[in-house]
């Protein structure tokens, strides 16, 4: 890796953005991992030699994907309003969800996902029950009832948010604070997990978005969401973190061996063994498991219990 002085760390030379090199130190480049490990893992005397360099950049990232995934717990989060179509598109680098949050009077409120089916396709039929079809001879697609009346309000739901405390309760004045006070009693035999006030979702991974009931139009919401560290394909953007850099060259060395004709399975068994090993130790290393967590941890077991 090409080593910076302060100056260009913290200001980067007044060059635009000049926060890019802020953190850069903590991680090695796609680039760098594929020359050091030409230079220190293939080669003539070595069990690894005549290999191509476009098979080490498709292993190495490879690794980044798989590590990505839950070993790295880079977490990324973005902010959107959800509007009278009450969708919210997926990022283009999004692979799964982590949390989700409605931002509400300074307040972030954690989403609940909806077990119920929230969207669906319906096709156009005639009296009989027959098809329709288009100009592709495929069938005629229009909205569902089913998405209507989720968008107008109507669908009825199993959980809280869905009747409202204004329809049962015409009094109340601060339901959302009061929900609980005005209904003693009301509520026995509730099945708590259905027991949400605030907004719900579902996730359509096949239309690319998270459909939510009617109570969130017009409402932020945060996703939290983790990605594959692909940086949308740009190559020079893809970094991994140092305490992983080790294992990256084990998985690059093991994906080669293990597909590489003619190589013993003792010699393919002690690649894996070390790439496993590898990946145990950079976990307990990113867990970081520090002495004030742990006392703030200690410290939450000592509640008054009502």
């Amino acid at each position: 890796m090409t080593y910076i002085n302060q100056q260009k760390y913290y200001t980067n030379d007044g060059v635009n953005p000049t926060d890019s090199n802020w953190g850069s130190y903590q991680y090695v480049s796609l680039s760098d991992i594929m020359n050091n490990f030409l230079l220190m893992y293939a080669g003539n005397h070595s069990l690894i030699n005549n290999v191509n360099r476009y098979k080490i950049l498709f292993h190495a990232k490879r690794a980044i994907q798989e590590l990505s995934y839950d070993a790295f717990k880079e977490i990324k989060s973005l902010e959107l309003t959800v509007y009278d179509d009450l969708r919210f598109v997926l990022p283009s680098d999004y692979v799964n969800w982590v949390k989700l949050y409605l931002f509400k009077d300074n307040t972030l409120r954690e989403l609940t996902e909806n077990i119920q089916v929230q969207s669906a396709v319906a096709y156009i039929q005639s009296a009989t029950a027959d098809f329709t079809y288009d100009g592709s001879n495929n069938a005629t697609i229009v909205q569902s009832d089913l998405d209507t009346s989720r968008k107008n309000g109507a669908l009825k739901s199993i959980y809280l948010n869905d009747v409202r405390e204004e329809a049962v309760n015409p009094g109340c004045v601060n339901c959302e604070d009061d929900i609980y006070n005005t209904r003693i009693g009301a509520r026995y035999g509730l099945n708590t997990e259905t027991a949400n006030f605030n907004p719900t979702f579902t996730i359509d991974k096949k239309a690319g978005v998270i459909n939510f009931d009617s109570t969130m139009a017009n409402q932020q919401c945060v996703l939290q969401y983790i990605s594959d560290g692909m940086e949308n394909g740009n190559n020079d953007d893809i970094q991994v973190n140092k305490m992983f850099e080790d294992y990256v060259y084990a998985y690059i060395k093991y994906a080669i061996l293990n597909s590489k004709f003619g190589v013993q399975e003792y010699v393919v068994n002690r690649a894996k063994k070390d790439k496993q090993a590898l990946l145990r130790n950079a976990k307990i290393r990113m867990s970081n498991i520090h002495p004030g967590r742990l006392k703030m941890n200690l410290r939450g077991e000592n509640k008054w219990i009502k």
